[in-house]
């Protein structure tokens, strides 16, 4: 661990530097003195040296959601064509309405009404 100072991890190293970069970016005093105007280089030595504070918080299970709070967004979307039921939004009838085969339903009429609606105006229009 001598190339990363007295940190534990390269990963935990490199965030750190790169927090103290940002912080020198914005204006923060270096707290060395070095042949290098470089703000990456000056936090990479910075943070080598021990000069960095840092607090590891540790993650509480309390944090972690229940297996039943989990929500999986993509649920209710079937994966392939394959797996949908082939139940097409104008097939869902109400369980309380009789449908009888030969009969119209109501919406079958006002589908025909919509037509013969747009059909004369139509018409007027080529008048």
């Amino acid at each position: 661990m001598d190339a990363f100072g007295n940190i534990d991890s390269k990963y935990r190293f490199i965030i750190l530097a790169a927090k103290r970069a940002k912080q020198l970016l914005k204006g923060a005093k270096p707290k060395i003195q070095g042949k290098s105007k470089n703000p990456i280089r000056i936090a990479q030595a910075e943070v080598r040296q021990g000069l960095i504070e840092y607090e590891i918080i540790p993650t509480g299970m309390d944090e972690v959601p229940e297996r039943e709070e989990r929500v999986f967004v993509g649920g209710g979307i079937p994966d392939e064509a394959v797996e949908s039921d082939g139940v097409a939004g104008k097939d869902i009838v109400d369980e309380d309405v009789e449908v009888v085969p030969g009969e119209e339903t109501e919406a079958e009429e006002v589908d025909e009404d919509a037509e013969e609606e747009d059909d004369l105006a139509k018409e007027d229009k080529d008048e």
